[in-house]
């Protein structure tokens, strides 16, 4: 029995990994973006996946060409932000749509299919920015925590009817997007020195933990959150200003050349 799976935000950087992946383990893709993925495997289903009735017509039409829907993974979002106080209501509704508007609407549309199975998963993609934050993202960290959290109750609420929630959140990933705001070299290296695996996480590792999160050996996962960054979370950053610590980390000290 082929497997379907609705990936929102499926021409990204990660969603696009994802699509791959899935695509080879034997699922059938339809991906619900705005931007055609292009990608042979991927179903292109236009829509604005912050807009209620785009989104649920979308999931119709996949489940209406697909015959079934078995799973939901939501890597549709913006990075993006400032500032509290210099955040527009404009700019943080954006930021909030984009990040969790859509994964309600994408969640609501697809429940529907997975109850009726009796049995899905929905991977929800999150951030380690809401455990850890990072200067002027208010709205994205407050969004991300809030799809954490909604993974949770969802498993509350309809984990006895056999489907299992799961959120993956990364830490920095190398995807065409985020290497766009480094320039190369000296502080791509910082950043992969400064996590303790001396590891970038790559779109294919993010789209290995979904692929297994979607799994039938995934289920006692339900409700949990996956953090992958390679430990870059677990370092205190001031482990990172004394040259003792850096030591004992591995890492050169400050002042070297």
């Amino acid at each position: 029995m082929t497997r379907t799976a609705v990936i929102t935000g499926a021409s990204g950087g990660i969603g696009r990994a994802v699509a791959a992946r899935l695509a080879a383990d034997g699922y059938r893709i339809a991906g619900l973006d705005l931007v055609d993925p292009a990608m042979p495997e991927v179903a292109h289903y236009p829509a604005d996946v912050t807009d209620a009735g785009q989104v649920a017509a979308a999931v119709e039409r996949a489940a209406a060409d697909h015959g079934r829907l078995d799973a939901l993974v939501t890597c549709a979002g913006i990075t993006e932000g400032s500032p509290l106080h210099e955040t527009s209501e404009a700019d943080w509704h954006r930021v909030m749509d984009t990040n969790l508007t859509s994964v309600f609407l994408s969640v609501r549309a697809v429940l529907p299919h997975l109850l009726r199975a009796g049995a899905g998963a929905v991977v929800t993609v999150g951030s380690v920015l809401h455990r850890t934050a990072a200067p002027g993202l208010p709205a994205y960290a407050a969004a991300k925590g809030a799809i954490a959290a909604l993974g949770r109750q969802l498993t509350v609420d309809y984990g006895h009817r056999g489907i299992s929630f799961v959120t993956v959140s990364p830490g920095w990933v190398r995807t065409p997007a985020t290497e766009s705001r480094l320039a190369p070299g000296e502080r791509l290296e910082r950043l992969r020195e400064s996590n303790p695996m001396r590891h970038l996480v790559t779109a294919e590792e993010i789209a290995a933990a979904v692929a297994f999160a979607l799994s039938p050996a995934a289920a006692a996962l339900s409700g949990s959150e996956l953090v992958l960054d390679a430990g870059a979370s677990t370092v205190s950053p001031a482990s990172l200003l004394r040259d003792g610590h850096r030591r004992r980390m591995g890492l050169p000290p400050l002042d070297a050349d």
